[in-house]
């Protein structure tokens, strides 16, 4: 059954979990599909983890649109949320439901993603009247690295998570169909998620929320180096692979690949005509 809205609605309602990965291609995205993942996320994290930027910011619309159909093409059931990069929605409100049209109409996304509490609300009015449906996004938002300098936990004093609850509030009223909190601490996002009707998302926030989304590439363990807190990694598909391109090289200058199993025959009578015909 095809995940929607209103199926995601029904999980808050009932208690069952909502779960979110990232996918940025066909195959992947198919893999998960099968899974039964209720929803996947096209992120700007692609900027990092497919293109090898330092942050999100320099992925562009034509970005999230190209790895946005191939992800759409490979999952049939699964939810599928596009993000919105940076500098797409926050020049103007038109600029925003272009942009976000162009996610549902060039991508084959379900919703669009954007970051923000208070100072985006008219985008996402603007983007729900368009019939798009919206995921907001609080807390720890890449896109905002500079002015947080760097990617550090938010709503951490009195003030600053006071402000996450009244824009948690206002984009809801805004018409955000669920919003993903990200880095902030495990008691503000139950807090949040209690007091709002539309799911909520968590990435870094604990398990009070109504579902959890992570990068696959961290939690597969295909990422080295620094890895967040909130990571857990679920499998080590980067050792598997290191293992089998290793085995590959080996095979391959040996002679041992490819194998007699691996190769075609062809009758004997062509290939001493062949022979013959080249002597």
């Amino acid at each position: 059954m095809k995940n929607t809205v209103s199926t995601l609605l029904k999980q808050k309602q009932s208690g069952d979990k909502i779960t979110m990965l990232t996918a940025y291609d066909y195959t992947t995205a198919k893999i998960m599909d099968e899974c039964g993942v209720n929803a996947i996320l096209i992120g700007d994290s692609l900027g990092m983890v497919m293109l090898g930027y330092e942050n999100t910011l320099p992925v562009t619309m034509e970005d999230m649109i190209h790895h946005t159909a191939a992800v759409s093409r490979g999952a049939v059931n699964t939810f599928i949320v596009a993000d919105m990069p940076f500098m797409s929605y926050q020049v103007s409100v038109q600029e925003a439901v272009i942009n976000a049209g162009r996610l549902v109409k060039e991508g084959g996304a379900n919703a669009v993603k954007l970051e923000g509490g208070a100072e985006v609300c008219e985008q996402i009015k603007a983007i729900v009247n368009a019939s798009i449906p919206v995921v907001a996004h609080l807390g720890l938002t890449p896109q905002s690295v500079n002015a947080f300098g760097g990617f550090k936990v938010q709503g951490k004093s009195y003030d600053k998570a006071k402000k996450l609850i009244e824009d948690a509030l206002l984009i809801q009223e805004a018409g955000a169909c669920a919003v993903v909190l990200e880095g902030i601490p495990a008691k503000l996002a139950e807090i949040i998620t209690k007091k709002l009707f539309i799911p909520t998302i968590g990435i870094g926030a604990g398990n009070g929320c109504d579902g959890q989304v992570l990068v696959y590439q961290d939690m597969l363990g295909l990422t080295t180096g620094h890895t967040a807190k909130f990571v857990k990694r679920f499998a080590e598909a980067g050792e598997l692979m290191r293992k089998g391109i290793n085995d590959y090289i080996s095979e391959t200058k040996s002679g041992a690949f490819p194998a007699e199993e691996h190769t075609y025959a062809v009758d004997e009578e062509i290939i001493s005509q062949l022979l013959k015909e080249c002597e």
